[in-house]
């Protein structure tokens, strides 16, 4: 009866948790729709919102914030998912979604798009960057499964950071020699939300849903991997599959989100900490935390941006390194970083 009772507690305290991270998304969200160059009320945006109309405020709200703010929602769950897996596939607590090199590889993907194909459009790229991403993802799991012990985590991590030094230098190679792929790759790099219509969240939307799927169906899983790799199998894990379905996962929702708005620092590492400090370490708990966690991070961040240095903005990607820093050392200052 004792144990029934903590375990209910327990349950209670992360709904709690859970609903409080919910409605600061929420609130997070509107503050998405109303602020910018052209600040509106909360009863303007919810008027636009609902009846839609051929205002001035309707058209911005309509067709320019809310894709905006879809694609921010999309991009930041997917890159808390997509760190969480990470830190429980690896079992190392300062892992993010590039180390694999996932985002060096949608990085190639766009520069080829730029330097190769001519193409000029941020619709353009995002097939591109995913491609990229995806080649990489297969890339790196096909050198690190090689040799004695198959894909271990040290094996994962070493060969994404391999390839990734390779790829950043073909990527540097050439920037350095083609100054119109520099001056379209560089508002890429920067990370942002600016721009992003209704056919770039359409074009990531699918992938999300599906690396989000695979991540989730892992989650018993990597509750086991924590306990090593023995103890898994032990236990009946099939712990190759578990890397093969979320190592795929995480890919997927990597590579979609950077394409979409290119590399955004910290949200990956920071968030998935944050969660486990709320609601321990079940990784159904901390996956969802994550997912609600990452994109209020992710709009928060986006609207300082828009109004710290009027009428230019700070790309989202910029932002949530200056926030996320602070929040990872007061993490680490309050109590023990534990791998996931």
């Amino acid at each position: 009866m004792a144990a029934q009772g903590i375990r209910e507690r327990t349950t209670l305290r992360r709904t709690g948790f859970l609903v409080a991270a919910l409605l600061m998304l929420v609130v997070a969200a509107f503050l998405s729709l109303a602020v910018g160059s052209r600040d509106m009320s909360l009863g303007t945006v919810w008027s636009a919102l609902l009846h839609g109309g051929d205002s001035p405020d309707a058209v911005v709200v309509r067709s320019m914030r809310v894709p905006r703010t879809v694609v921010g929602i999309a991009v930041g769950a997917a890159l808390g998912l997509a760190g969480t897996v990470m830190q429980g596939l690896t079992r190392n607590p300062i892992a993010e979604p590039g180390i694999l090199g996932i985002s060096t590889g949608a990085a190639v993907g766009v520069v080829t798009a730029i330097a190769v194909f001519g193409v000029g459009s941020l619709t353009g790229y995002v097939w591109f960057g995913l491609a990229g991403a995806l080649l990489t993802g297969v890339a790196v799991y096909a050198v690190a499964s090689r040799g004695r012990g198959g894909a271990t985590p040290v094996k994962l991590a070493l060969a994404g950071q391999a390839l990734a030094a390779s790829l950043g230098a073909v990527v540097t190679g050439i920037l350095t020699t083609d100054q119109r792929t520099l001056d379209e790759y560089r508002f890429w790099l920067a990370g942002s939300l600016s721009g992003r219509t209704a056919d770039v969240a359409w074009q990531v939307l699918p992938f999300l849903a599906v690396g989000a799927t695979l991540v989730i169906a892992v989650a018993r899983g990597l509750d086991a991997l924590a306990l090593g790799d023995d103890v898994a199998a032990g236990l009946g894990r099939n712990v190759a599959a578990i890397r093969i379905v979320g190592g795929l996962g995480a890919v997927v929702l990597t590579g979609a989100a950077v394409a979409a708005t290119g590399p955004i620092a910290f949200v990956g590492l920071a968030v998935p900490h944050a969660a486990r400090a709320l609601v321990g370490t079940d990784h159904r708990w901390v996956l969802a935390m994550s997912a609600v966690l990452a994109p209020a991070l992710l709009l928060v961040s986006d609207v300082i941006g828009r109004v710290i240095f009027p009428p230019a903005e700070v790309g989202v990607g910029v932002m949530t390194a200056l926030l996320g820093v602070p929040v990872l050392i007061l993490l680490v200052r309050r109590r023990p970083v534990a791998a996931a």
